[in-house]
């Protein structure tokens, strides 16, 4: 009777435990809500392991916590408990048990992995590019813009890389993450399966701005995603836009306004200095207003504004921005300054 008794309130102790566990696992929105296809195979991967977890974790609380509750000392005892034996048999299920489990685990994992890494036949193929403070996306009719724009139901390739120094790519209602290596593109493979507007963020610390290195992930139905990419198509078909539409292009592009406030652009990034002061500043550098702009941009750290430090903003932009578009960004800006 006394062994019936342990071992129904070792078995009451389990249940009560695995109750507990799998209401808080439930209570709590641990994940975004998945809009992806490979997001859906990345959620029931994480409750595989979820229950694992649980069955695990209450089958060695219930001896756990009957010990401690029917073999508790009395107050003063310092005696040794009595000498114990090993059990062969039990060592060896406890051993194979969690092994077998483990191991579902991690083949539920390999195959998740492997399926999320296809693309399928005819992917949609853009280029993500990461910079201190900013992400870019080219399309493959040559057009880049600050925000990403992907069809639902459709496999899309990433291919990323950076600028600067490591970032790494992530929509959380997508899972999917990846690094942005300099110099080495790296591959992400997403599925959307609902359409709206989800942020994208760094999450790699990359530098003092880091915090705010966002965009977002539009994704739209095939129809509105095809008027888009025709309308974008067409506009590429046109010779480059001078001017100030031009110079926008080149600042949209390029990210400054993550990192700087600039009201002809509507940007309001707070990790650089106010470009609408920028006649200030050339006045404190005692430099011409152009001169000072084009120095600023290809060489950052010749003149650091008062409150700001050096090694915030990439000196690579002398490399990555080709001279004319250079020059359309210093015309820009100096004919906006205040």
């Amino acid at each position: 009777m006394r062994h019936r008794a342990s071992f129904l309130q070792l078995a009451l102790i389990a249940v009560g435990s695995a109750v507990v566990l799998i209401v808080v696992a439930y209570a709590v929105p641990w994940l975004p809500y998945p809009a992806s296809r490979e997001a859906g195979r990345i959620n029931f991967v994480f409750w595989y392991a979820e229950w694992v977890s649980i069955f695990i974790f209450a089958i060695v609380a219930a001896p756990l916590v009957y010990s401690l509750w029917a073999f508790r000392v009395k107050e003063n005892d310092l005696s040794d408990g009595p000498p114990t034996h090993g059990h062969t048999g039990l060592e060896i299920l406890w051993t194979a048990i969690p092994f077998l489990l483990v191991t579902s685990i991690a083949i539920a994992s390999a195959i998740v992995l492997a399926k999320n890494g296809r693309a399928g036949t005819d992917p949609l193929r853009i280029t993500v590019t990461g910079q201190q403070f900013a992400w870019t996306f080219t399309y493959p009719n040559g057009q880049t813009y600050p925000v990403l724009r992907m069809p639902v139901d459709r496999h899309v390739k990433l291919t990323l890389t950076s600028k600067d120094v490591l970032h790494s790519f992530w929509i959380p209602e997508l899972y999917q993450k990846q690094d942005a290596v300099p110099g080495l593109p790296t591959h992400l493979v997403v599925s959307p399966t609902r359409t709206g507007v989800y942020p994208v963020v760094c999450v790699e610390l990359c530098g003092l701005g880091h915090s705010i290195m966002r965009s977002q992930a539009i994704v739209m139905s095939q129809n509105d995603y095809d008027a888009w990419y025709s309308g974008a198509t067409k506009a590429a078909s046109k010779p480059a836009p001078g001017g100030a539409a031009g110079g926008l292009a080149v600042f949209n592009g390029n990210g400054c306004g993550a990192c700087h406030t600039f009201s002809a652009a509507h940007s309001t990034g707070k990790v650089g200095p106010d470009l609408d002061k920028l006649k200030q500043e050339a006045a404190g550098a005692h430099q011409p207003l152009d001169a000072f702009i084009r120095q600023s941009i290809v060489d950052p750290n010749a003149y650091i504004a008062p409150g700001y430090q050096k090694g915030v903003m990439p000196p690579t932009f002398a490399q990555t921005i080709p001279g004319p578009k250079l020059d359309q960004l210093v015309q820009y800006l100096a004919s906006n300054a205040k």
